[in-house]
């Protein structure tokens, strides 16, 4: 039984192909430029060679429809036929208060998105859209909503509120929501396996660093602070997004500027964090280059970010008073040495302690590693988060019923055994590029049987 994962963004359809009986990813892929000239798919079968096609799609419906042609394509496909997709799980990146878990996709649960879609309005119509085209392509598939917001409704009021005129909350739904659920609930879970620990006995503080970034407080097993807010502008410096800053900012350059209102929302989203400090990079890996080169700007980018990181560490270990792990996902976090080094420094006090050459060993998106000082009190956890293997067993539970809010619910990969069989082909060619991985290596991986893919990272 196939199911199929989308994640579509304004002009973007993420998906992901994975088999369930076989416990195995089939394919991942992008449709980019959607709604753009010069439309593409990248399609990266696992085991095969990654194909590209160019095709214009003005809209979400004619992208998912390639991309459903070239997964049944009898050269580059992967499926025989489209009746092999038994369900579809989507990403909607904000839930509001309404839900608390997954969902299946009604007309009534499609409402509620629209509803509440003004809460996140650089997504939430977005993956409306991307729902809307799937469900008439696929309308003999169960649709399902894996929103990203459910995770941290366990909030406490203290943190979730802000502290504005009451009726705001009331009458618009402003408060602290928070993003990057799927993640945040993957690494937390895996960090209690590899702890040894019940997740519900379990404390974390979990940095999810990539071009988007949040940092969350996991308190027995539970969000209860989060760094993103009413939108995903709040909290980290980003790749573009400026992260907290002073709220009057806004109003000062609509005066001082000239600027109009959607320009300031635009430049505080897509030209800030990283990009607006540097003046022209987002990539962390040209910025530490640049940095290494002499380039002040992007020296700076860095000490602003990794400090921004180190305040909100410092903040959540006094909010959960005691602190099992750390744990670094995402892009930056699982290959980002020089960012989680520097935003660990000086946490001593705290029992945070980071050993530099495990820390610097472990560039993969393939192991889950401990770079934490073999003294130290608190472990630091580099944990490759897999937020589409969530989005596909709880599209698979809802269609068999046994899908439950997660404090409710287990999920195959809080196994102490559980294996990516897909990462675990990669370890391979890590080992042999930084042989030295193998003594932070948590999960021992189990001996391959499949040839390492040719996109291994």
């Amino acid at each position: 039984m196939v199911i199929l994962t989308l994640n579509c963004g304004s002009s973007s359809v993420k998906y992901q192909l994975y088999d369930w009986s076989s416990r195995a990813v089939l394919a991942t892929g992008i449709v980019e430029r959607v709604t753009q000239p010069g439309s593409k798919l990248t399609h990266k079968p696992v085991g095969a060679l990654e194909f590209e096609k160019e095709h214009d799609c003005p809209s979400h419906q004619e992208a998912i429809n390639l991309l459903i042609e070239v997964i049944q394509d009898a050269d580059h496909g992967v499926i025989d036929s489209i009746d092999e997709i038994k369900a579809v799980g989507h990403r909607v990146v904000h839930g509001g208060e309404r839900f608390n878990k997954s969902v299946l996709v009604t007309d009534e649960v499609l409402a509620v998105f629209r509803e509440i879609q003004g809460l996140a309005p650089l997504h939430n119509p977005a993956n409306i859209m991307g729902i809307e085209a799937a469900r008439a392509l696929l309308p003999n598939a169960p649709h399902c909503a894996i929103m990203d917001t459910a995770w941290h409704q366990t909030m406490p009021a203290k943190a979730y509120m802000y502290a504005l005129p009451h009726h705001w909350y009331r009458d618009y739904g402003v408060r602290r929501y928070g993003f990057h659920g799927t993640s945040f609930l993957y690494t937390a879970k895996r960090a209690a396996v590899l702890l040894g620990k019940d997740p519900f006995e379990t404390n974390l503080i979990i940095a999810h660093i990539g071009n988007g970034a949040s940092i969350n407080a996991v308190k027995e097993g539970v969000s209860v602070d989060t760094s993103m807010g009413l939108t995903p502008l709040e909290g980290l410096v980003m790749g573009t997004r400026s992260g907290d800053i002073d709220p009057a900012i806004p109003f000062h350059m609509l005066n001082a500027a000239g600027m109009k209102p959607d320009e300031v929302e635009r430049t505080l989203n897509k030209q800030s964090g990283v990009l607006g400090i540097t003046e022209k990079y987002v990539d962390r890996r040209d910025i530490e280059q640049a940095a290494q080169e002499g380039d002040k700007l992007s020296q700076l980018a860095i000490e602003v970010e990794s400090y921004r990181l180190r305040k909100y560490i410092g903040a959540y270990a006094a909010a959960l008073e005691r602190v099992d792990a750390i744990v670094f996902t995402a892009g930056v976090g699982e290959r980002g040495p020089l960012i989680r080094r520097l935003a660990t420094e000086g946490l001593e006090n705290f029992g945070i302690k980071l050993d530099p050459r495990k820390n610097e060993a472990s560039k993969t998106a393939n192991a889950e590693t401990c770079i934490s000082a073999d003294d130290a009190t608190t472990k630091i956890l580099v944990i490759p988060t897999d937020e589409e293997l969530v989005m596909t067993e709880d599209t698979q539970a809802l269609m068999e019923g046994s899908y439950d809010v997660h404090t409710n619910f287990t999920y195959s990969f809080q196994s102490p055994d559980y294996f990516n069989k897909s990462r675990n082909a990669c370890i391979d060619a890590d080992l042999e590029k930084r042989p030295e991985l193998a003594e932070i290596i948590l999960n021992t991986p189990v001996e391959s049987t499949s040839q390492a893919p040719e996109d291994c990272e």
